[in-house]
């Protein structure tokens, strides 16, 4: 596979870009490639190669690239603008829409990414509750403000770097830290630190270091404790809203947390996040409380169109119920074929999300730590000259569309068998 002028381009970017790249996840070695387009399940480099694609913009795009009913509504709105600086009908209509589907949102506020949205969230439970620590899970990751970069996920972990430099101590001894899948931890948590702890925020399926899935009864368990101490749930269903259900994990797993993060899928491509809970929190966000946050994109109505296009689409097409028989398929395939070759790998997964892990199947973040990534990283670059474009970590998700036909299906299956061997 020729890959040339990306080779020429990353050369170039790497003198202008810190490592080269505008996010760490996307730091191929020895050099990424470069997407000239998009469309369904493929994607193009500039040297004319076509890929399979399971990365879908790291999650957002659970209807495939370019699709037609999210270009037609952006379109539709950019000849009405795209900027306003005031209120729009749009997000009006597209909160109404996202309460409809969560029932443990009662008002939301319309932010521009994941990271804002776990950020105001937090502050929000903190302004509602007057304490200041908030517990997390080790490996969940909530974005890149600093409270929340310990023992994180997704490119944190991949690099090696779970604490990031220039984050002052000051900022993170509030964050506490428990192992996912154990209740027991948390709750000592909880009970040591109860009089000063505001929410714990918590990843339902933890998306950036697998998909690693909780053990049966276990969020059950963290609902139960939280609300037994009067402690804010924060679901951070930035990955899972939208993609597990309609209602995400929560109506999934059937648990309702008292604070809802969501971004990615709702936004079809287009930067959006949400911080979204119930209406004696969320009345403590500005300006109607104490609790400050703002921002310039807020509300954005080509967001707002593209979140409407998404919803109606998913309503309209019955995309879960294809695109989790297609998770089905593929996990099950990849199970028959690692079992075939006698290999002791693990294939995890939920709905339209899967991931092979190079070891036994992990619980929490210790043990997806003990799977082989340098394995993992020779069968990534196989599968990517073989046209399959998977995420470039053992810890990132690998994500099913809408578009993904069984053709692509049964292509990938194959080479997954040729590469593990």
């Amino acid at each position: 596979m020729n890959t040339e002028k990306s080779r020429k381009l990353f050369d170039e970017a790497k003198k202008l870009l810190p490592g080269g790249v505008s996010s760490p996840v996307r730091a191929i070695k020895p050099y990424p490639f470069y997407t000239k387009r998009a469309n369904g399940s493929k994607i193009t480099d500039i040297d004319g190669n076509e890929y399979i694609d399971y990365v879908m913009g790291y999650g957002p795009l659970l209807l495939g690239h370019n699709h037609p009913a999210i270009k037609d509504a952006v379109v539709r709105q950019l000849e009405d603008g795209w900027l306003y600086g005031t209120p729009s009908e749009l997000e009006v209509s597209l909160a109404r829409e996202i309460i409809k589907l969560y029932s443990s949102i009662d008002m939301v506020r319309f932010v521009s990414t994941g990271t804002e949205a776990t950020m105001g969230a937090l502050r929000a439970a903190r302004g509602f509750t007057g304490k200041n620590k908030f517990i997390k899970i080790e490996g969940g990751f909530h974005g890149a403000h600093d409270a929340a970069l310990v023992k994180a996920g997704s490119g944190a972990t991949t690099l090696g770097t779970p604490d990031s430099a220039g984050v002052p101590a000051d900022f993170t001894k509030n964050t506490l830290q428990v192992p996912y899948n154990d209740i027991e931890a948390m709750t000592e948590a909880i009970k040591t630190h109860r009089e000063d702890v505001a929410a714990v925020i918590i990843e339902p399926v933890l998306g950036n270091i697998g998909p690693i899935l909780p053990k049966k009864g276990y969020l059950q368990d963290v609902r139960s404790v939280t609300k037994e101490n009067d402690i804010v749930l924060i679901f951070d269903e930035v990955i899972t809203g939208f993609r597990l259900a309609m209602g995400g994990a929560q109506e999934y797993y059937g648990i309702t947390p008292d604070m809802t993060t969501l971004g990615k899928i709702l936004g079809g491509g287009f930067h959006i996040g949400v911080i979204g809970g119930k209406r004696e929190i969320m009345g403590n966000i500005s300006p109607a409380g104490a609790v400050y946050q703002a921002g310039t994109f807020n509300g954005s109505p080509v967001s707002m169109a593209a979140g409407l296009a998404v919803i109606n689409t998913l309503k309209k097409e019955k995309v879960h119920e294809k695109v989790n028989k297609a998770g089905e398929s593929m996990r099950r395939a990849l199970s028959d074929v690692i079992s075939d070759m006698g290999l002791d790998y693990s294939i995890s997964g939920v709905s339209s999300m899967f991931k092979v892990f190079f070891g036994d199947m992990p619980y929490d973040y210790q043990d997806a730590l003990k799977c082989d990534k340098e394995k993992f990283n020779v069968f990534f670059r196989k599968m990517l000259s073989d046209g399959i474009f998977l995420p470039p970590s053992q810890y990132e998700t690998n994500f099913l569309s809408l578009a993904h036909s069984q053709d692509d299906i049964d292509k990938t299956v194959q080479a997954y068998q040729r590469n593990l061997k």
